[in-house]
């Protein structure tokens, strides 16, 4: 296939940093109409969520059961799935995957607890800072198009690391389907406390909000749709989340060296995400643009979500030919993209220079599909250009820091009148005075 190719830095930079997580307007037409099928001609996308959302916090469970009914065409009756139905669900899989969430749960857990900050104090100073995990968290599992036990994992474990009391799990049920058990044994490995078999804007609300059978949440994370992403804006407030995410993205900076099947593979794994998936190449050679392409008609034929890709390949895919690597770098720092892979000879040399990027991926064997599934960070990371100030998922996101002040008589004494100068500063009397009197006391004028 013939891929959109844009040439030179700065043409590149006015097409490719324009990115709103959030446009609602760029919904395939078919979604538009389903959404006026539902709730009515005249109820766009936006209106639908905020509807969603109100009618969950009046109405509580009766409002969850009736759009999963709406939505998803599920008849709800029990919304949480029993921990011997995700044991049970183990039987369901075969022993390999079983092997491979382990292997993936564990290398996960290792990850997060090598970052897990510590408290600290310092008596001398008299200053420290106590870490303490949130109470109850949320978190969302998509389960539109494709289901993703990696999620669970990539989400559950960071949480169960950084000692969060309890974690709650949503995820859609699609009509009479039965869950998919990889989920559900992903969840079991995870350490799930609750599994409810509630989807998209509704499962959001009723997180933020609670129900009858669902509790309010101090937190709420994980991926969703766009549905979902606008949902968590609006909640946001209401409850911490982890981040506004669009459409999944990738870069892939690639040399003369790169190898043409594994950038065309890396680019479709990105692609069959979803049809508003970005995947861009940025290059320096323009005799690998065809080795690529070539290499897409191949490999798109034999892939299940092949038409799919293409989809999107053909809508947000983009080909950027420059000068150099360098000026792809700078690129892909001005995109800030969820992920960027860099497929050049010393990929380690230019890791440095690179500032914003959800996760990065050094080398032809680091491919971002690594990250999704097995590497130990979480696949759940900014996207629509957010890298530029937010992280991926970790157990930071999970915890929250206490300054403690433990000032000691003699640390008091060297710093009270400091504290007097300007609180009289910024006219605040009562303040200065509340020091002043401490001063004088060990003074002796007490």
């Amino acid at each position: 296939m013939r891929l959109n190719v844009i040439y030179g830095l700065e043409q590149a930079g006015e097409l490719l940093t324009r990115v709103d997580p959030l446009d609602l307007n760029a919904l395939p037409e078919a979604v538009v109409e389903r959404t006026r099928q539902a709730f009515g001609a005249g109820v766009t996308p936006e209106q639908s969520v905020v509807r969603i959302i109100d009618d969950v916090r009046r109405e509580g469970d009766a409002a969850v059961r009736r759009y999963a009914k709406l939505l998803d065409g599920a008849e709800l009756t029990e919304f949480r799935i029993e921990a011997k139905e995700l044991a049970e669900a183990r039987s369901k899989v075969s022993p390999e995957l079983i092997d491979a969430l382990e292997l993936a749960a564990q290398r996960i857990r290792d990850f997060h607890q090598a970052t897990l900050p510590r408290n600290w104090v310092d008596l001398e100073q008299g200053l420290g800072e106590l870490v303490r995990p949130l109470e109850r968290v949320g978190l969302y599992a998509p389960g539109g198009t494709a289901a993703y036990p990696s999620t669970v994992l990539m989400t559950a474990i960071p949480a169960r690391v950084a000692g969060v009391k309890e974690v709650i799990l949503t995820t859609p049920r699609r009509g009479d389907e039965p869950l998919n058990p990889a989920v559900m044994v992903a969840a079991d490995i995870a350490g799930v406390d609750a599994f409810y078999q509630v989807g998209g804007v509704p499962a959001i609300a009723a997180m933020a909000y609670g129900t009858e059978s669902i509790p309010k949440v101090d937190k709420i994370c994980g991926p969703g749709n766009i549905f979902v992403a606008y949902a968590k804006k609006l909640v946001r407030g209401q409850v911490d989340i982890d981040g506004i995410f669009g459409p999944t993205e990738t870069v892939v900076i690639a040399d003369d060296s790169a190898q043409p099947g594994f950038c065309a593979a890396d680019l479709i794994a990105q692609a069959e995400h979803d049809p508003l998936a970005t995947a861009i190449l940025v290059t320096t050679s323009e005799e690998l643009v065809r080795k690529i392409e070539a290499e897409l008609d191949i490999q798109l034929a034999a892939v299940s979500r092949g038409e799919m890709a293409r989809a999107a390949l053909e809508r947000q895919g983009r080909v950027v030919i420059l000068d150099t690597i360098e000026e792809a770098i700078e690129l892909a720092n001005r995109i800030a993209p969820e992920h960027l892979c860099l497929m050049i000879a010393d990929p380690w040399a230019s890791a440095g220079k690179v500032k914003n990027a959800g996760g990065l991926f050094l080398g032809e064997f680091s491919p971002e599909v690594m990250g999704d599934y097995i590497a130990g960070p979480s696949h759940v990371m900014p996207t629509g250009g957010t890298a530029r100030f937010s992280s991926a998922l970790s157990v930071h996101q999970f915890l929250r820091t206490m300054p403690v002040v433990g000032l000691s008589k003699h640390t008091f004494g060297k710093l009270g009148n400091a504290a007097v100068q300007i609180a009289h500063a910024e006219g605040l009397t009562g303040h200065s005075e509340a020091v002043q009197i401490r001063m004088d006391y060990l003074k002796g004028k007490l």
